[in-house]
């Protein structure tokens, strides 16, 4: 599969239902170089994916926040099924992007503030007509909020969340999953507390 004809099927998702315990306040309202982070995370994915899908559910932070008033102009999905975690979101988020005619999706975190479209290329770069799931990978572990997924895995997704499972490792186990070790593992960088974004601004 060329490079080309993934890119013109390829959307973005970025994940921003998270309740941000450890920051203290919303990641993804957070000021970075003076934008929202959401709005610098789906700024990045734009550069690639033709459309940006925001999952959040209107309960959450970011919607409150962001929605309408100073979010990023992205397509908000707020149908996630409450209290299945960031497998429901992603479930949601593919549905979504497949109904709007994506065959892949490029999905990260909105705490990932260091990524660049290197990353999206270099894991679309990893897409065989077998794979359904192609996930970042450093020397300690998977980064299944750093992948290119297919949006026809949403109905197996959907299935696994109504049976129980709320894992995305555990999920990704049910499906065919290929793992890049990207180039730059500081597009890796996630920003879960106040010294995070001290380290990475200093």
């Amino acid at each position: 599969m060329s490079e080309q004809s993934n890119e013109s099927a390829l959307a973005g998702i970025v994940m921003a239902g998270g309740q941000s315990v450890r920051m203290g306040s919303d990641k993804a309202a957070l000021d970075w170089d003076g934008q929202p982070m959401l709005g610098r995370i789906v700024s990045v994915v734009g550069e690639r994916c033709e459309q940006v899908f925001v999952v959040a559910a209107e309960s959450s932070p970011a919607y409150r926040l962001l929605y309408g008033s100073g979010g990023p102009a992205a397509r908000w999905v707020t149908d996630e099924v409450p209290d299945t975690g960031p497998l429901g979101a992603l479930a949601a988020g593919l549905s979504a992007a497949g109904a709007a005619g994506a065959e892949l999706a490029f999905v990260c975190a909105t705490d990932m503030p260091l990524i660049g479209t290197e990353l999206i290329d270099e894991l679309v770069h990893g897409v065989t007509p077998s794979t359904d799931v192609v996930i970042a990978h450093d020397a300690s572990r998977d980064h299944p909020l750093a992948g290119v997924y297919r949006t026809a895995v949403a109905p197996r997704l959907h299935e696994l969340v109504a049976a129980g499972e709320r894992r995305l490792l555990g999920a990704l186990e049910t499906v065919c999953t290929h793992r890049v070790t990207v180039s730059d593992l500081d597009w890796l960088t996630n920003v879960n507390a106040p010294e995070d974004v001290h380290r990475l601004r200093v």
